[in-house]
């Protein structure tokens, strides 16, 4: 690790200095009166998609479900597996790009491990800050990469991620807004309001980050803000990751469904973006309740079998091989330490 950013730069992750950037201390502190609210409404949102869950399990029938998740042929499989591949390498290029933005060196091995490693472990067990950003330190710390620098990476992944979604979700409302109008029982004028208004707002950060370098104060620590070409990239590799991800469910569908990929994508999005406000560990219950919700005019026990399909090929399996790899990772880190130890020194002169 390298870090070549100007010395007398502020380093991203460290305390902002005094009287600079305004830090926690100095930050208006009413609005945490409300911050149960976003505690309530998640809470509120997950016990909604168990009770609507409950409702549809109750009415399915199970061997035609257990039909419809054995029904998959191996061309769908193996288009699933492809584009799980290509997710969770465009994943990787999260990583790659918070650390050219971060200014720091990292050879490419350890940057696929570290982030593909966090993002199984993180979609399966939840608490993407706690777990993935624990996996991460474990792997980059041994780079001298300090846990403020992991923390400062890990939100930088994040803005990608956010604009990625951001022009998926533009492009299926501009593209589609007449079937999206009808699939979600709304005019055709509030589905493409919605969408422009994503779009002004996108294009207003781009502008925003263009004019000159940007830094936002979280919890006292100062993290700078990628410019416009590094934006630009993290919206291209951000929005080809979230086509990749939909397409692993899209090809898992049953046959006959009639959508195109952009109306799905547009359903995919929202169903990402309510499991994460639900804070359940990869949107468990919310996203397969909106996924239903949207695919309602399709038969509940095919689309319960393609979900079933997609939790394992997305989530379980990579969780698998992400574990896999962190033992052997910490094999060979212990068997090279222990070489190090026995190795005997030669004597000075």
């Amino acid at each position: 690790m390298t870090p070549t950013s100007p010395p007398d730069a502020p380093r991203p992750g460290l305390p902002a200095k005094a009287g600079s950037e305004p830090t926690d201390e100095t930050l208006p502190r009413p609005s945490r009166r409300f911050a149960w609210i976003g505690t309530a409404a998640s809470v509120v949102l997950f016990a909604g998609s168990m009770v609507f869950l409950y409702f549809v399990v109750s009415e399915l029938e199970w061997a035609e479900v257990r039909a419809a998740f054995v029904a998959a042929g191996a061309e769908q499989l193996g288009f699933a597996l492809l584009f799980v591949t290509i997710s969770y390498l465009l994943l990787t290029c999260y990583d790659a790009l918070a650390l050219k933005q971060l200014r720091i060196k990292v050879p490419y091995a350890t940057t696929a491990l570290a982030s593909f490693t966090s993002y199984a472990v993180s979609f399966n067990l939840g608490f993407p800050l706690l777990t993935g950003g624990t996996v991460r330190y474990w792997i980059y710390a041994p780079c001298g990469m300090r846990a403020a620098s992991v923390a400062s990476l890990t939100v930088i992944a994040g803005i990608t991620f956010w604009l990625g979604m951001a022009i998926v979700l533009v492009w299926s409302l501009l593209t589609e807004t007449s079937a999206i109008a009808g699939l979600t029982r709304t005019g055709a004028r509030l589905v493409a309001l919605v969408g422009v208004g994503c779009a002004a707002a996108l294009v207003v950060y781009m502008v925003w980050v263009s004019l000159e370098r940007r830094a936002v104060t979280i919890q006292g620590f100062r993290l700078e803000l990628p410019g416009f070409r590094l934006s630009l990239a993290q919206s291209l590799v951000g929005a080809a990751e979230v086509c990749a991800a939909a397409a692993v469910l899209y090809v898992l569908l049953p046959a006959g469904h009639g959508m195109t990929f952009e109306i799905f994508l547009a359903i995919y999005v929202v169903a990402v973006m309510l499991g994460i406000a639900s804070h359940a560990p990869g949107g468990l219950g919310v996203f397969e309740a909106t996924i239903l919700i949207a695919l309602s005019h399709l038969p509940g026990e095919q689309v319960v079998g393609a979900l079933l399909l997609f939790r394992i090929v997305y989530y379980f399996l990579p969780f698998l091989v992400a574990l896999a790899l962190l033992g052997a990772y910490e094999i060979t880190r212990r068997i090279k330490a222990l070489r190090n130890v026995l190795t005997p020194k030669e004597p000075l002169p």
